[in-house]
């Protein structure tokens, strides 16, 4: 099958062209990937500090035309020759999602082709399927951890469309806390990549920040009370007049060791509990430095296997999409055609009910 992917859940709007053929003769997945084009609308949101939901699904509105046009020239397809379309159908905003979803439904009404809404976390936890074939890739059952600006998660994954939950976020998300932190340190949104460039020329031996719930004895994450600490330490160094560049950096720098050793411990865990060998990474945090560098060698200390995304997958994208889409085509002949049913909160759990 050759599925559009289209991805409009909050700031990225991205549209590619999926072909199975790779997947299903037992190829590496990265060869199906024939065309993919992404706008990201951090530019227009800079002046705000954060996304704008209303000026988010405008742009949608005017950037999905011209990288349809660019996707399809891209992979040689024609809209005639697509087998099926993919839409993020939630989580998200919900006007985001809205433009989306009439877009995808007016189309696959138009060329008479299947349709069907994906989640969004779904598209992310599979991504890592899509690596270039130079490793081998994960096998089921295994652990998935995905951390984003919105979500923190730990999912066993037995199979496509079986997913349960291991453990979450009690409040911030990683990518969230890596935002708000950057914010603290007067970098400019969105500010998770440039806090952890900055953590690289700093040390982090001269603060003892938290690290929440390492030791809680469950899979649950928290990163509220890490941020606050990173809080104090700025509003002491301000009042003696030490906030200097060396000291954001050092903060910067205690602030990611403390996230990564959360986050890699917890993932660990999990992979112990589960008995499982593979640790999936998705979403845009899983693109971190640090946070790779830190989980590949405690996962090769224990045995284990850690699998990530190509670079340019990590964050919102319609590859995704259309990679998730065409697995579920592939399974089900149900589709959602000319119903703008969207899922601005969804359980990435639910679809196991829902698959069977």
């Amino acid at each position: 099958m050759i599925v559009l992917g289209i991805e409009t859940s909050c700031d990225e709007t991205g549209l590619a062209v999926y072909d199975t053929g790779a997947w299903e003769t037992g190829k590496s997945a990265f060869e199906g990937i024939l065309g993919a084009a992404l706008h990201s609308q951090i530019e227009m949101h800079q002046d705000y500090g954060g996304v704008v939901p209303e000026l988010a699904s405008r742009d949608h509105v005017r950037r999905l035309i011209p990288l349809l046009n660019k996707a399809l020239k891209e992979s040689s397809c024609t809209i005639d020759k697509l087998d099926g379309l993919a839409y993020t159908q939630g989580p998200g905003l919900a006007g985001a999602l809205l433009v989306g979803s009439a877009f995808a439904n007016a189309l696959a009404l138009a060329i008479q082709k299947p349709l069907v809404g994906v989640h969004h976390l779904e598209g992310h936890l599979l991504s890592p399927l899509l690596a270039d074939g130079s490793s081998r890739p994960p096998e089921f059952p295994f652990v998935a951890l995905l951390v984003s600006g919105g979500h923190t998660q730990l999912m066993l994954v037995n199979r496509i469309g079986d997913y349960q939950l291991l453990g979450e976020t009690v409040d911030d998300a990683a990518g969230e806390a890596f935002d708000k932190t950057a914010k603290l340190l007067g970098l400019d949104y969105p500010g998770g990549a440039a806090l952890s460039r900055l953590a690289e020329s700093g040390k982090a031996a001269g603060f003892d920040l938290p690290r929440p719930m390492l030791h809680s004895k469950d899979l649950d994450f928290s990163f509220s009370g890490l941020k606050t600490a990173v809080l104090h330490q700025v509003k002491k160094a301000q009042s003696t007049n030490s906030d200097t560049e060396s000291f954001r950096a050092n903060l910067a720098c205690a602030f990611v060791e403390a996230v990564t050793d959360v986050l890699s411990h917890k993932a660990m865990a999990a992979l112990e509990q589960m008995e499982c060998r593979d640790l999936v990474v998705a979403g845009g945090v899983g693109a971190n430095t640090q946070l790779r560098k830190k989980l590949t060698a405690m996962a090769a200390a224990r045995g284990y296997q850690v699998h990530y995304p190509p670079i340019e997958l990590c964050t919102d994208n319609g590859v995704m999409i259309a990679f998730a889409g065409a697995l579920r085509l592939l399974q089900s002949s149900s589709t959602t055609h000319g119903a703008f049913d969207i899922k601005p909160r969804w359980d990435l759990s639910s679809l196991n009910t829902q698959s069977n």
